[in-house]
């Protein structure tokens, strides 16, 4: 009963997120992504530096199973090797978005 409750859970979610990321804004995403994920993820193909225990964001973008709405899924919700960064859904969509036109 557990798992059916996590699935529909997840479901609304990615349903909710499907319209918000494509309505999202990469441009806004890369200045989130300079502002709050910088210091440990390298966010661009310009950037020097960034930490050896955490993806650059073309490696997220490359994995297979990375789409945009499930990926502004993963950034609200809280996982502990990253901080809390209390993004709005639209912040996550943006965000999102400019991760997944690293592809």
């Amino acid at each position: 009963m557990t798992r059916i409750a996590a699935a529909l859970l997840t479901v609304s979610f990615l349903v909710a997120f499907s319209s918000a990321a494509s309505a999202a804004d990469p441009y806004n995403g890369v200045r989130l992504a300079e502002r709050w994920c910088a210091t440990c993820h390298i966010v661009s193909s310009v950037q020097q530096r960034g930490t050896t225990q955490a993806p650059t964001f073309s490696e997220v973008a490359k994995k297979e199973h990375i789409d945009a709405p499930s990926l502004a899924l993963f950034l609200l919700l809280p996982h502990p090797k990253m901080p809390d960064m209390a993004l709005s859904r639209s912040e996550a969509a943006d965000l999102a978005a400019y991760i997944v036109s690293l592809k």
